[in-house]
């Protein structure tokens, strides 16, 4: 039922769709609750303090949620509308013949980033499968579209991953979510520390392909979308620590262009089982 609503609503303008989000993230953020006091505490950590800004994040909140109906089900619409200043970043990556690591925080559009790349070769992408259940169905249709194979984010994942960027192939996923124990280390994220995945490094040792962190913004009005690269050195640090804080602050680079699209309310800053506490903090 849930997989034929999206369908249905994809057949709505784009700007009608995100307008509409707009107003229910509006209306959600109105409430008091953990969502709301998560949005705002994240984003004064970032520097952003005004209250406008915050009833601003929500609303994008709410548009991109709507706008992934248009995404999934009119894929060929939603390319048309991408556009990008810095295409030739993606362009010089691809001439190298090497295998590409997209890096897509939870900021714009970032599920029609790995639609994207899949006109020029395809894409293998990595997903926590969701708590609730009934929502698999929807992601496994949405996702597994031709040209993206979408898997779990588990062993099976990263031998796929493994594998796609040893035949110079593309593979994405979200570096800022947290990882479980043992997968992750601290590292700051806008001024606090965060535990931070430690997987971009070691498939870069072991593979060396080239690391874009890459964005989709939204543009006003159901323009569509522009996309953001930031290319990695090609030589990382050693230190798995360093690495994650090499990676945070490309990830504050793209989200300082369009801040309002970031996903504030993401728990981004906390500490999984059995992950000691942070550097410079005790339990007293």
């Amino acid at each position: 039922m849930l997989l034929s609503l999206f369908r249905l609503t994809s057949f709505l303008p784009l700007r009608v769709l995100q307008a509409i989000g707009r107003m229910i993230g509006g209306l959600v953020f109105i409430l008091p609750g953990r969502y709301r006091d998560r949005l705002i505490a994240h984003a004064r950590q970032a520097g952003y303090h005004d209250p406008a800004f915050a009833r601003r994040a929500a609303a994008e909140s709410g548009a991109m949620i709507l706008e992934l109906s248009h995404v999934w089900f009119r894929s060929q619409e939603s390319l048309a509308r991408v556009v990008s200043d810095e295409e030739e970043i993606l362009h010089q990556a691809l001439n190298e013949k090497r295998g590409i690591l997209f890096l897509s925080p939870h900021l714009g559009c970032f599920e029609l980033l790995a639609r994207y790349a899949t006109l020029f070769q395809p894409m293998t992408v990595m997903f926590r499968p969701p708590r609730q259940a009934f929502l698999m169905p929807l992601l496994q249709a949405a996702r597994n579209t031709s040209g993206v194979k979408a898997l779990p984010a588990n062993l099976k994942g990263v031998r796929a991953f493994l594998k796609a960027l040893r035949n110079n192939e593309t593979v994405g996923m979200l570096p800022d979510q947290v990882p479980q124990f043992g997968e992750g280390v601290w590292a700051p994220f806008f001024g606090r520390e965060a535990w931070t995945m430690t997987l971009p490094g070691k498939l870069v040792r072991a593979t060396n392909p080239i690391v874009m962190v890459a964005a989709c913004e939204r543009l006003p009005r159901g323009q569509g979308w522009r996309i953001h690269y930031l290319r990695a050195p090609d030589v990382l640090p050693e230190n798995p620590r360093e690495q994650a804080m090499l990676f945070n602050r490309m990830m504050q680079t793209l989200i300082a262009r369009f801040p309002e699209q970031y996903l504030w309310s993401y728990h981004r800053y906390k500490r999984p089982l059995d992950v000691p506490l942070p550097p410079g903090e005790s339990d007293e």
